[in-house]
C-alpha cells in the first residue's frame, strides 16, 4: 500500500510539472511571462501623440519627430565610449550616470540612455549603431507648438518619473507623460496606446525573426485628437495686452459655459518646454519667484474681487427681501455702522441712491445697507451668515467649480464658523462683516470664479460648468457633468433689475467712456484693496485692477472678467482690457483704439519693481489725484 501511495505522489507530482511546462511555453504569452524569456526580445511603438486645435480648427499643437538612445544593460558590449558620446553630444560622465541608472532599473529592459536626439545627430549616429552592442535608436515624436501663447493651459510633456511607473503600469522609463494643462487632463487621450513586438533571438542573442510568426504583437494606437474651447486670437489678443502685467483673464460663453479665453499674466512660450533643454528651461521659469511664470494666476490667484461682488449682494438682498428695486439710500461719502459710528467710506456721487444707480455709480453705503439688511434679517449673525453664503454657494462659489483643469483653488467665502474663529467664540455683530458686501473682507475668489459668476447673472441664474474640452475625435457627447444645467437660488425676475444697473455702468456710470459703438456692454468696475503683512504689520500696498463685464446684454456671447494686480482700479486696465476684448470677439476687430494703445503703452513694470513700502506710487496721466483715489477727468470717481 505504501509503495503505491509512493508511486501515486510521484506520478501526480510529475504530471503537474509536464502541465505546467506545457502552460508557460504554449498558452501563458502574457506581457510578464514573455518579458521575462531571455529568448524573446520586446520592442515598443510609440504611437503619435493626438493633436489640439482651438474651437474653430486652428491647430495648436502638433508632433515632430524625435529620437532616443536606448539600452538594454544586460546585452550591451564593450564599446568606444567617447566615439559614442561625440555622436550624441554628452559627456562620459554623463553616460555613466544614465548607465547605471538603466542597470537599476532593470537589466533586461530598454531604459534611454539620451533622449530627444536631434535630426543631424541621429543622421550620424545611425550609421555607426552597429558598433554599439545592446544599443537601440528608439523612435518617438515631441510636441510641436503652432503657437507661442497658451502654455498654461496647454501643458507640456515631461518623461515619467518612478512615481508615475509605480501607479501605472502602461508606462515604462523614459515614456513621456503629460503634465499641467490639458496634456495632463486628457493624457490618457491624448497617449494613444503603445505597440509592442516580440522578436525571437538566438543562442548567440541576435534577432532572427518575430516570435510566432507576429501573433503577439500588438499595433500602436495613435492618440485621440481634441478641439478646445478656446479662441485663439483672443486667446493671443489678451495676452498680448497683459504684456508688463501681472494676473488673470478669463472669459466664458454663457450659454455653454465654454471657456474663450484663459490668460494668465506672465505667461512663457511653450516651445521653451520641448527639446532636450525642456528641464534646464524649466529650471529657469521655476527658479523666478518675483514674476512666477508657471503660477497661473487665472486658476490659483485668490483675491478679494472687489466691487464685481456687489451684484451679488444686490442679487441676495432682492431673494431675502432685505431691499426693494426702489428703495432709496443717502450717500454723504458713506454710511456711519456699528455703535461707535464707524464709517463705511464712499466716493461722491449723487444722493440718494436706488438699486440700479447704486451699482451704476457703485455706492458702498447702498451695499453695505442691503448686506447689512440681509444679515440682519435673522435671529443671529450666524444665521444670516449662513444663509448668506448658502445663496454664493448656488452660483459655484467657495469651492473648485469642477472644471477640467488639473489645478484650481476653491477661493474663500466665509461661514460663520470663519467669524466665531476669529472672535474666538465671543460676540460679534452683521457690522463685524460689512466689508463682504463689497467683496473685500473675508471674501477671496479667482478669476476664473469671476468670470463664471458673471455668465450666470448673464443666463438670468443659471450655467454649466466652465469647461474647456469642445470636441473629443471620435465621439459626440462630453462629460455628463458639463451637460448638467444647474440653477441659482435666486428667482429669475431679480436678474433682470442688477443687469440694467450694470448695462448703466457703461451708459452713465464708472465705466461711461469704456462704451463700444453698436454693443450692448454690462458691467462693474472694481478696485480691489491690497494688503500684506510686512514684518507682522498689515500694510496697505498698491490697489488691485478688477473688472467683469458680459455681452451683448439680451443673449450673451462673452462673459469676462480681468484681474490686474497692483493696477490701481477698474477702469485704468481692467475696463480698458475687458471692453476691447468683447469687441474683438464679437466684431472680430478693435475699433476703440485709444483703449488698446493706452493699454498696449503702459506697463506695470516699475510699480512691481517697487519696495514693499505701502506708499501710493505718484503716477500723473491726466488724473487728478484726490487723497487715496484718482479723480478721472472724463468721468466719474472710478471704483
Amino acid at each position: 500500500m505504501r509503495k503505491l501511495l509512493l508511486l501515486f505522489i510521484v506520478l501526480t507530482t510529475g504530471i503537474l510539472f509536464i502541465a505546467r511546462l506545457f502552460y508557460l511555453q504554449i498558452y501563458d504569452t502574457s506581457a510578464a511571462i514573455l518579458s521575462e524569456n531571455n529568448a524573446v526580445k520586446q520592442q515598443f511603438e510609440i504611437p503619435q501623440r493626438g493633436r489640439i486645435y482651438d474651437r474653430n480648427g486652428k491647430l495648436l499643437v502638433s508632433n515632430q519627430p524625435s529620437y532616443d538612445l536606448m539600452a538594454i544593460p544586460r546585452e550591451i558590449k564593450p564599446f568606444d565610449t567617447l566615439q559614442l558620446c561625440s555622436l550624441v553630444n554628452i559627456s562620459k560622465d554623463e553616460l555613466i550616470v544614465q548607465l547605471k541608472k538603466a542597470r537599476k532599473w532593470s537589466p533586461r529592459q530598454p531604459s534611454p540612455i539620451v533622449s530627444k536626439i536631434s535630426q543631424e545627430e541621429f543622421a550620424y549616429l545611425g550609421e555607426q549603431m552597429r558598433k554599439f552592442e545592446g544599443f537601440f535608436i528608439q523612435k518617438r515624436s515631441l510636441r510641436d507648438y503652432q503657437i507661442d501663447f497658451g502654455a498654461n493651459f496647454l501643458g507640456y510633456i515631461q518623461e515619467v518619473h518612478q512615481g508615475i511607473i509605480n501607479d501605472d503600469p502602461y508606462y515604462n522609463m523614459g515614456d513621456l507623460v503629460g503634465r499641467q494643462g490639458v496634456e495632463e487632463q486628457y493624457e490618457s487621450l491624448l497617449r494613444g496606446k503603445k505597440g509592442i513586438k516580440y522578436l525571437q533571438k538566438d543562442r548567440f542573442n541576435r534577432v532572427i525573426g518575430p516570435y510566432k510568426e507576429g501573433t503577439l504583437d500588438e499595433q500602436p494606437e495613435e492618440g485621440k485628437n481634441i478641439h478646445l474651447t478656446i479662441d485663439a486670437e483672443l486667446q493671443k489678443y489678451g495676452e498680448m495686452l497683459m504684456q508688463g502685467k501681472r494676473g488673470g483673464i478669463v472669459a466664458i460663453e454663457p450659454e455653454t459655459g465654454e471657456i474663450l479665453a484663459l490668460v494668465a499674466a506672465p505667461n512663457y512660450d511653450p516651445a521653451l518646454m520641448a527639446g532636450r533643454d525642456r528641464s534646464k528651461n524649466y529650471s529657469i521659469l521655476d527658479n523666478d519667484s518675483i514674476a512666477k511664470p508657471l503660477y497661473d494666476r487665472a486658476l490659483l490667484g485668490e483675491y478679494p474681487p472687489g466691487s464685481p461682488f456687489k451684484a451679488l449682494t444686490a442679487l441676495i438682498a432682492l431673494q431675502e427681501n432685505a431691499i426693494g428695486i426702489d428703495d432709496k439710500v443717502y450717500c454723504n461719502g458713506g454710511m456711519k455702522y456699528g455703535s461707535k459710528g464707524r464709517n463705511f467710506g464712499c466716493h461722491h456721487h449723487s444722493s440718494p441712491l436706488s438699486l440700479i444707480n447704486g451699482i451704476a455709480y457703485s455706492c458702498n453705503a447702498y451695499f453695505g445697507t442691503a448686506y447689512l439688511n440681509t444679515i440682519n434679517k435673522y435671529d443671529t449673525p450666524q444665521e444670516g451668515i449662513t444663509k448668506w453664503g448658502e445663496h454664493l454657494s448656488s452660483f459655484g462659489l467657495g469651492d473648485f467649480m469642477g472644471y477640467d483643469l488639473p489645478i484650481g483653488r476653491p477661493g474663500r467665502i466665509p461661514i460663520s464658523k470663519t467669524y466665531n474663529k476669529q472672535y474666538n467664540n465671543r460676540y460679534w455683530g452683521a457690522t463685524a462683516t460689512i466689508s463682504n458686501s463689497i467683496g473685500q473682507g473675508e471674501v477671496l475668489l479667482t478669476p476664473m470664479q469671476m468670470a463664471h459668476f458673471t455668465a450666470t447673472i448673464a443666463n438670468r441664474g443659471w450655467y454649466y460648468k466652465p469647461h474647456i474640452i469642445k470636441k473629443i475625435q471620435g465621439t459626440d457627447t462630453l462629460p455628463k457633468r458639463f451637460e448638467e444645467k444647474k440653477y441659482t437660488t435666486i428667482s429669475p425676475e431679480h436678474f433682470e433689475p442688477v443687469i440694467q444697473g450694470l448695462n448703466d455702468v457703461y451708459n452713465y456710470g464708472t465705466a461711461t467712456n469704456l462704451k463700444i459703438p453698436d454693443i450692448e456692454i454690462c458691467g462693474k468696475t472694481g478696485t480691489a484693496e491690497n494688503f500684506i503683512k510686512i514684518n507682522g504689520k498689515r500694510v496697505q500696498l498698491t490697489d488691485h485692477s478688477t473688472f467683469v463685464a458680459f455681452a451683448p446684454k439680451e443673449n450673451p456671447k462673452i462673459a469676462i472678467a480681468v484681474f490686474v494686480e497692483n493696477g490701481y482700479w477698474g477702469f485704468r486696465y481692467g475696463g480698458r482690457i475687458a471692453s476691447v476684448m468683447i469687441e474683438k470677439y464679437i466684431n472680430g476687430e478693435v475699433t476703440q483704439k485709444h483703449l488698446e494703445d493706452w493699454v498696449l503703452t503702459n506697463t506695470l513694470d516699475e510699480e512691481y519693481a517697487k519696495p514693499l513700502s505701502g506708499k501710493p506710487f505718484p503716477i500723473n496721466d491726466g488724473k487728478k489725484i484726490v487723497g487715496k483715489f484718482l479723480l478721472e477727468t472724463e468721468n466719474k470717481l472710478v471704483n
